[in-house]
């Protein structure tokens, strides 16, 4: 199981924070889940990128548990300004991934929570609150509790590409290169899904599905998947082979081999 390590005494009060900060951020959106009472406003220039008050108020919900328990950590929250730390620990927080499909009704959406140094993320937890399924990777963990118990995360052991199963959020992926080379790469596995957003991560984890590849992601999209997929068994980079966690392109999968051809088909379709 891949992954780095603090003070034992230091991971087991930051798996504790992450936990309570899974259900406060789970409780404050879950109230508005499905209501009718929800609106969305657009905080993109062009296209649509919808913001409810279940983002503002679960991320709220969060920054106060951090206030309270981790003052010196840092904080970077997708709907709020960004706090700086001084103990070298930084908290990456998206409230609601998949507002899209929250807004829809559809839960596939999820809390994503890490806590990363400057190499990145240490540990994550991928929260869905509606289903009750909490996916969590790092520090020696990789589990997901659900209603129907507690399961060990691992990847499976898919090395073929046409073989495996492919998801990705959305069918016009990033750029009208990117588009096309995700194409490529579709056209050679078993199998295309769309639509799941942080919740084809925490699949690939539990060795339902073989790769994600996303392109126009940002840090607080993938700090959680890459600490979750990762001690898992699995590996997250950028489409080149690289560092993923400032975000960008990123692609996910089960094993060595698997990610070795695809990289490849994505470094073709991109020359």
């Amino acid at each position: 199981m891949a992954g780095r390590h603090l003070q034992p005494e230091l991971e087991a009060e930051l798996v504790e924070v992450a936990g309570l900060l899974a259900d406060v951020a789970g409780m404050a959106a879950v109230r508005l889940f499905r209501s009718s009472q929800l609106t969305a406003e657009n905080k993109a220039d062009e296209g649509w990128d919808p913001v409810t008050e279940a983002d503002r108020q679960s991320e709220l919900a969060m920054r106060r548990v951090l206030a309270a328990r981790r003052p010196t950590d840092g904080v970077h929250g997708e709907e709020f300004e960004p706090v700086t730390g001084s103990s070298g620990l930084t908290w990456v927080l998206d409230p609601i991934d998949g507002t899209r499909a929250f807004v829809s009704g559809i839960p596939v959406w999820g809390v994503l929570i890490s806590v990363s140094d400057m190499n990145g993320p240490l540990y994550g937890v991928i929260d869905q609150p509606y289903i009750g399924e909490r996916f969590e990777g790092g520090f020696g963990r990789a589990v997901m509790r659900g209603p129907y118990g507690r399961r060990s995360l691992s990847t499976r052991a898919t090395h073929q590409i046409e073989n495996a199963v492919l998801c990705t959020t959305f069918p016009e992926i990033g750029t009208d290169a990117e588009k096309r080379t995700f194409q490529s790469l579709s056209g050679q596995v078993l199998l295309t899904r769309y639509g799941l957003d942080c919740y084809s991560y925490g699949l690939l984890a539990l060795g339902q599905i073989d790769l994600v590849v996303e392109a126009g992601m940002k840090p607080f999209d993938v700090h959680a998947p890459i600490a979750v997929v990762q001690a898992a068994g699995g590996i997250a980079t950028d489409w080149a082979g690289g560092a993923c966690h400032d975000g960008g392109r990123i692609i996910a999968a089960a094993t060595e081999e698997l990610h070795a051809t695809a990289v490849g088909i994505l470094a073709e379709g991109l020359a």
